[in-house]
């Protein structure tokens, strides 16, 4: 949706060694916002988004105006059932349906042969090869793993909004994730134990972030274990004053 990071040129340069010709779509998809989203303030540079493009190796950018994706008239909308209840579809309904069309419309456009999508929105993948697969899209999905800075924070446009100390607690979210991995290592697989231990960090070292979720699930079906085992996603989401940020890590 734009305002890149590197998080977004990593996916570009994988489309890059997949593919001979990389599209970056680059749309503020307002289907995808609730009423008291960031729709309007979103943070949008096509200039300098562009010139990030280019430095990364892709060959076009495609970035239509709303009217263009979505005219007069427009009634039309997937809704991919089941993975889109839980994670971030509980607290945000309706954002996976405005995900699933957006993305099925610029796939007709484009046309592409791959596509790429970040680990960071797990649950997105997730719809997004769900959808592909139900509607025999002839594109196939690539997973790209989630790119950090160098204190964990995953990437996110929207790490912008956040103020000093709101950055700095934000750490906490890796932090929460790496304790669920470290849990899980040493034999504590219980996943309510582990998310209430990851829940007590959050509130010790980011008491000015609201809990949103902490779940423990299968990484495909998204459905909630009881158990952390093999292709097991933790994921969770943190609402700062000015800021909501998810994160996730597959544990083995």
């Amino acid at each position: 949706m734009g305002a890149l990071h590197e998080g977004h040129l990593s996916l570009i340069r994988l489309a890059k060694k997949n593919s001979d010709f990389v599209v970056v779509s680059i749309f503020v998809n307002p289907t995808q916002f609730g009423p008291k989203e960031d729709f309007k303030k979103y943070p949008r540079d096509l200039k300098k988004d562009a010139a990030l493009c280019q430095t990364a190796g892709a060959d076009l950018i495609f970035s239509p105006f709303t009217e263009e994706i979505y005219p007069k008239g427009f009634s039309t909308y997937v809704n991919v059932e089941g993975l889109t209840q839980g994670l971030c579809g509980a607290s945000r309904p309706g954002h996976f349906k405005g995900v699933a069309t957006v993305v099925s419309k610029l796939f007709n456009i484009v046309q592409p042969d791959v596509a790429v999508f970040g680990q960071k929105d797990a649950q997105q993948l997730a719809v997004i090869r769900r959808m592909t697969a139900d509607l025999d899209l002839s594109v196939k999905i690539i997973g790209a793993p989630i790119i950090r800075e160098r204190d964990g924070l995953a990437m996110s446009s929207r790490n912008a909004y956040l103020t000093l100390e709101e950055r700095a607690e934000a750490t906490t979210l890796y932090r929460a994730l790496q304790l669920a991995g470290s849990m899980a290592q040493s034999g504590k697989r219980k996943a309510d134990s582990v998310k209430r231990e990851m829940a007590k960090l959050l509130y010790r070292d980011a008491p000015l972030g609201e809990i949103d979720y902490i779940e423990i699930v299968d990484n495909e079906t998204l459905k909630p274990v009881k158990q952390v085992q093999k292709n097991t996603l933790v994921a969770l989401a943190v609402k700062f004053p000015n800021a909501r940020l998810i994160d996730n890590i597959v544990l083995a």
